[in-house]
């Protein structure tokens, strides 16, 4: 027997808006019971709290703002926020997997609005 999960909605979140949905999630956890948080929950807090470099506010604005850039769809303005590539090398590597490559000065653009943030 198979069963299989329907897909309802997808959403692009950036680590800091996940380290705060996930805070949310864990204080709801703490006020209804007394037990332990489950592993995988356990992991994804720890994660979202060592990787988040800005909160939810700062990175819903950095995405706006590189997502305005010509060559920046979303997905790629929500890795670019959760990475915040420092140099042209990180830029590239994000941009690997498209059809099409930047001009510096179109990576430059981009790293500038990254560097508002970083």
């Amino acid at each position: 027997m198979t069963i299989f999960k329907e897909i309802v909605d997808e959403e692009y979140l950036t680590t800091g808006e996940v380290k705060e949905a996930l805070a949310e999630i864990e204080e709801e956890r703490a006020l209804a019971e007394d037990r332990e948080m489950p592993y995988e929950l356990a992991r994804a807090v720890d994660h979202a709290n060592r990787f988040a470099d800005l909160d939810a506010e700062e990175a819903a604005e950095l995405v706006e703002e590189l997502h305005e850039l010509e060559k920046v769809d979303e997905p790629t303005a929500y890795k670019i926020a959760n990475l915040l590539p420092a140099d042209r090398d990180e830029l590239r590597a994000i941009y690997a997997q498209e059809r099409y490559s930047l001009s510096g000065d179109e990576l430059d653009d981009i790293l500038n609005v990254v560097a508002q943030y970083a």
